[in-house]
């Protein structure tokens, strides 16, 4: 099993950045890929950005060019560094880990960290 922990969510003011950071119990280079998903009230889970173990990343389209994901294989850590938030931000991050690349393979979830971008 593995065991995530998020960290780094709080409360910002639209236009501002925050970063989350998803630790590993353990290296995430034997991981095939890690990922941010986010759950605002009223909405279902959905994808926020993924990054393999080889480096390719991918972002859902509503974050594409304000959040960056990148790894630290040293620290067994993911971040997600968010710019430029917005309001619609707001939700509860989830780090994620999968196991393989099939889409059945082992999946892994952080409890989650709260992300509230209000005036």
């Amino acid at each position: 099993q593995v065991q995530l922990v998020e960290s780094g969510g709080g409360l910002v003011q639209p236009g501002g950045s925050l970063r989350l950071s998803c630790t590993a119990s353990r290296n995430i280079l034997n991981i095939y890929a890690m990922g941010w998903y986010r759950q605002a009230p009223g909405k279902q889970r959905e994808l926020v950005a993924t990054i393999t173990s080889g480096g390719s990343t991918n972002y859902t389209d509503s974050v594409k060019g304000r959040f960056t994901i990148s790894r630290d294989n040293a620290k067994n850590t993911v971040y997600l560094q968010m710019n430029r938030l917005k309001t619609e931000d707001t939700a509860v991050y989830y780090c994620n880990g999968q196991m393989g690349s099939g889409g059945y393979s082992r999946r892994y979830w952080g409890q989650g960290t709260q992300v509230t971008v209000s005036s």
